[in-house]
């Protein structure tokens, strides 16, 4: 995969040129020196939207009851009273 990175100007100069290199890889499209857009093939788009999962299903953690896990007691010196003077 390789990135390519060009201006606003260049890409409004020679959008098909911009259009070849995102069949290669990602183009990175700046404006003023920093990175605003990026130019993707509506495959690799489908790729990468169609990868992610939910944070319910990232959380859900199958499995975790497999796994032994106890927490360290807190010592007392861990909780002390306020003080508001």
């Amino acid at each position: 995969m390789t990135i390519t990175t060009i201006s606003s100007r260049e890409f409004n100069q020679d959008t098909s040129g911009a259009k070849k290199a995102a069949s290669v890889g990602p183009v990175f499209i700046t404006d003023r020196g920093r990175p605003a857009h990026v130019l993707l093939t509506f495959e690799d788009y489908e790729r990468v939207t169609r990868s992610q999962e939910s944070i319910v299903d990232l959380l859900a953690m199958p499995g975790a009851a497999d796994i032994e896990f106890e927490a360290p007691k807190l010592s007392d010196e861990f909780f002390r009273p306020a003080d508001f003077s």
